[in-house]
């Protein structure tokens, strides 16, 4: 897969460093030549210039890349790129990097991005998950807030311990897309058995979390049955505000 990362600061190497441990063919975009000597990333390639303007992008080709990152740390920057990588090039996926909270509300199709990382709400997400087991936690919100990565730690007196995925009616827009257990992932089928202390990974709508988070509830008494997990869950698009609110 080529991916090219625009930003070669902290965030844009290690995730440029942890794709190129899976072997994945790599460009940076960064507006500092000296970033490429200190950056220790073997194997990347590298484009220094202004990755908002077209002509940097022509010269990355980046209609040939699979995916394009915006992880600087100038959110008009991240919008813009992802904008023109997805209008001007038809890249298939754009991830963009939320500096600001506040501007969180327009990394969405209308500016060309497909997944919006907000690391601090990540963060948070992830402390939550620490000490509320058994609690439905988003961890990301995907395609324009209408879906979600949501995950669920199954607790040791849960109604469902003992239950094959396939048992149970899973709300119709949520789709379980992993298990972890013991630190290991598993793709779930319809035979697996869920324990406690499994984590639940689910790509779910929005609307659907409170529906999917009353199902794995202590108090559900949600009969069983041989519906499977729906195989894939569709994103639908929102649009942004005209008025462009954009926080520095």
């Amino acid at each position: 897969m080529k991916v090219v990362i625009v930003g070669a600061g902290s965030v844009g190497s290690s995730i440029a460093r942890e794709l190129l441990a899976h072997k994945h063919e790599i460009l940076l975009i960064d507006l500092k030549p000296e970033v490429i000597g200190r950056s220790g990333l073997r194997g990347a390639h590298w484009l220094v210039g202004d990755a908002c303007e077209l002509s940097t992008l022509q010269g990355a080709k980046v209609e040939e890349a699979d995916v394009v990152v915006s992880a600087t740390g100038d959110d008009k920057v991240n919008l813009v790129v992802s904008l023109l990588a997805k209008t001007e090039f038809g890249v298939g996926r754009t991830v963009g990097r939320v500096n600001n909270p506040k501007n969180d509300w327009m990394f969405n199709d209308s500016w060309g991005v497909d997944v919006a990382v907000n690391t601090p709400q990540l963060m948070t997400a992830l402390v939550e998950e620490a000490v509320e087991i058994g609690d439905l936690v988003r961890l990301l919100t995907l395609q324009t807030g209408v879906s979600s990565l949501v995950e669920f730690t199954v607790p040791h007196d849960s109604h469902v311990i003992g239950l094959t995925v396939g048992d149970i009616r899973w709300p119709e827009d949520s789709t379980l897309v992993a298990i972890l257990r013991d630190h290991a992932p598993i793709t779930p089928s319809r035979d697996d058995v869920i324990d406690g202390g499994d984590e639940l990974f689910f790509v779910t709508t929005i609307a659907a979390e409170d529906e999917l988070r009353a199902l794995l509830s202590p108090e559900s008494a949600e009969p069983t049955g041989d519906a499977q997990p729906q195989e894939s869950v569709p994103v639908a698009g929102a649009q942004a505000p005209e008025d462009d609110g954009f926080e520095g």
